[in-house]
């Protein structure tokens, strides 16, 4: 499955066109994110976003902003005006989140942590029920590992 998750800046304001055919709505903006190394330029590519989403990227995203976007991959061929083929990378979005909202993402309650109180119940005083017997530790998988 090709499924990705990138944090860029969107350096092209969405631009929102509608399909021939049926109208179906289609954003599309550029986004650059840094290079690997210090030192390294950074990376542009396009993304595509389709139907309402794409009527959503276009009324609340614009060029300047940080985001987290997940989507397929793919890479297209485009004939140069230079008469040589260029491979361009882009983007379909399937979910896309301000990272300035990121602290209002659903994320699963972190654990529960017993409070010392002042004062021992009578609760305290019985012994415990023993606890459940814990699962074996699963190891890391290694590079080793991997069938390919």
């Amino acid at each position: 499955m090709n499924n990705c998750l990138l944090m860029a800046e969107i350096v092209q304001a969405p631009q929102l066109r509608y399909t021939s055919d049926n109208q179906t709505p289609v954003a599309e903006f550029v986004v650059q994110f840094p290079g690997l190394r210090e030192g390294d330029p950074s990376s542009q590519m396009k993304v595509v976003g389709w139907g309402n989403l794409a009527q959503d990227i276009q009324a609340q995203y614009q060029a300047g902003q940080r985001v987290m976007i997940e989507g397929r991959l793919a890479m297209n061929v485009v004939e140069r005006s230079e008469g040589f083929k260029e491979k361009q990378v882009e983007m379909t979005v399937q979910r896309i989140y301000s990272v300035s909202d990121l602290s209002t993402m659903p994320m699963a309650p972190p654990p529960a942590v017993a409070t010392p109180t002042a004062s021992p119940s009578p609760a305290a005083s019985r012994p415990a029920a023993p606890a459940a017997p814990a699962a074996a530790p699963v190891e890391p998988a290694s590079y080793d590992d991997i069938p390919f």
